[in-house]
């Protein structure tokens, strides 16, 4: 089954410049289909992830069910005489990989990962391995790869279009884009194929010196966050030979 998802409803007149001036991407593109959006601290953390979608004058949020109270919690903090109601709403996220139907939007994130829909009755016939087809698109998730030390780019959130970086102001926003124009990323996820016995969590070693940390494993196939200038070559995990593709 897929990880459990929770849905805020933002509403009021103030809705959408609201979370313009707070989220990663750009809320106006709501209308559209499904935008996948971040929220960060003001030093440029990972707070929470999340698809938006437009529903008439509201914004549908579909965040992991473990961040909804933290994340409708941190949402209110920032409202103040904002005119905005942050609620939940009484909806479930279904999800597949046929084609999609007429009220299903399709994954931003990765042309792989199908469609999602928002509907008044839980999803029972989902048995697809979602953690797979996470790890071979290299999408991060809640809770695992993403966490409170996380910086998106080092995530992968431009590949996945997860922010814009021509939509103005938003929380974090000054050390998203030093990111950006940095020459590249000093650190990040990347795919690694493992051969032997490793668990997500194991520190990873090259030559006997950390290099990075393992995440979701599907197969032979798992994420992990390395620090790319030492990640070259064959490394170690628990029991398991490591290398990048």
């Amino acid at each position: 089954m897929a990880d459990a998802r929770h849905i805020l409803r933002i509403s009021g007149n103030d809705a959408k410049s609201f979370l313009q001036g707070l989220v990663t991407n750009d809320v106006d593109k709501t209308s559209d289909g499904l935008v996948y959006a971040a929220l960060l601290t003001p030093q440029g953390k990972y707070l929470a992830d999340f698809f938006m979608l437009a529903d008439g004058e509201d914004i549908l949020i579909d965040v992991d069910a473990s961040l909804a109270a933290p994340l409708k919690m941190r949402l209110s903090m920032y409202k103040l005489r904002a005119d905005v109601a942050i609620t939940d709403a009484d909806l479930y996220v279904h999800r597949g990989l046929s084609d999609a139907p007429e009220d299903g939007h399709l994954d931003p994130r990765d042309p792989t990962l199908g469609w999602r829909a928002f509907r008044d009755v839980a999803q029972t016939d989902d048995t697809t391995d979602w953690t797979s087809l996470y790890v071979t698109a290299e999408v991060p998730q809640t809770g695992v790869e993403l966490h409170s030390d996380s910086y998106i780019l080092e995530m992968g959130f431009e590949r996945l279009n997860g922010v814009d970086f021509r939509k103005g102001c938003y929380v974090g926003q000054e050390v998203t884009a030093r990111m950006k124009h940095k020459t590249e990323l000093r650190k990040g996820l990347a795919k690694v194929t493992v051969s032997g016995a490793a668990d997500p969590g194991d520190e990873i070693t090259a030559n006997g010196k950390p290099v990075g940390t393992l995440h979701s494993r599907a197969g032979n196939q798992a994420l992990a966050y390395l620090r790319f200038d030492r990640a070259t070559g064959e490394m170690q995990a628990g029991d398991a030979k490591l290398m990048r593709p």
